[in-house]
């Protein structure tokens, strides 16, 4: 195995796990879709930075935490649910995002590359995806909660806007890792499929988020090694092992 091969599995690895993990709460939100509209909205800043020369991550983080601070602002102002207004961002941020990204970089943007990952960029995805890892486990519970009953969980003491405003910048954040290795068109799909197969055999909340953390490190891990030695885009490769995890998943579906 080549060194490049071990940090492109490194940098999926840990991605996949993230986002397998924070797709189980997603979908437990029935919030699965926003992950996949927020990958949309970070597409202008992916086009920003590749005429600056930086790093996508870093121009869709950036725009993610602008369309992030919006949504949460406006979800306060006009009481209009979370997944209203993200549309509304997602298909304003899809049409200036074609206008701003460069012609010969736009479908490197869609689909993602990962092949030109550094040294430096796999240990940030690293640490940032295990900063995420462990930020979602601290608010999981909550957020279970919360989703079950605003009032009780505010009569517990939980800050649900505050916790909200957390959760969106962690799906912002993983978005952000996401579009580097599988595109904008596609980052949806490594929050959501995991998390379906996941749910499809599991038979507790703790095997769910577990089974949708393994889920998403096989899904980036096979389909990296799938490309490689299929000469496939990676990103595609990916999603397509993870459907593929999925329609297995409904063979040994647990039955209610």
């Amino acid at each position: 195995m080549t060194d490049q091969l071990s940090l492109i599995l490194i940098t999926g690895i840990f991605i996949g796990g993230a986002a397998g993990y924070l797709g189980s709460l997603m979908l437990t939100k029935r919030m699965a879709l926003v992950g996949d509209a927020l990958g949309h909205v970070a597409l202008p800043g992916m086009g920003l930075a590749l005429l600056f020369g930086l790093d996508v991550s870093l121009g869709a983080f950036i725009f993610l935490l602008l369309g992030i601070f919006l949504i949460w602002s406006l979800e306060i102002k006009t009481s209009l649910p979370t997944e209203a207004l993200v549309g509304v961002i997602f298909v304003s941020s899809l049409a200036a995002g074609f206008l701003i990204v460069p012609q010969p970089e736009l479908l490197e943007s869609l689909f993602g590359d990962i092949s030109m990952v550094s040294f430096k960029m796999a240990v940030i995805s690293a640490v940032l995806s295990m900063a995420i890892f462990l930020t979602v486990s601290r608010i999981y519970p909550k957020m279970i909660l919360a989703s079950i009953s605003s009032d009780l969980a505010k009569s517990e003491g939980i800050k649900v806007k505050k916790l909200n405003f957390i959760y969106l910048l962690l799906i912002a954040a993983i978005v952000a890792l996401g579009v580097k290795i599988v595109g904008s068109l596609l980052v949806g799909a490594l929050v959501i499929i995991p998390a379906a197969a996941a749910r499809n055999l599991s038979g507790s909340l703790k095997g769910y988020y577990l089974g949708s953390v393994v889920l998403g490190v096989l899904s980036c891990s096979l389909g990296i090694i799938l490309s490689e030695f299929a000469d496939l885009p990676a990103g595609p490769a990916i999603i397509l092992t993870s459907a593929a995890f999925f329609l297995i998943s409904l063979i040994f579906k647990r039955r209610a």
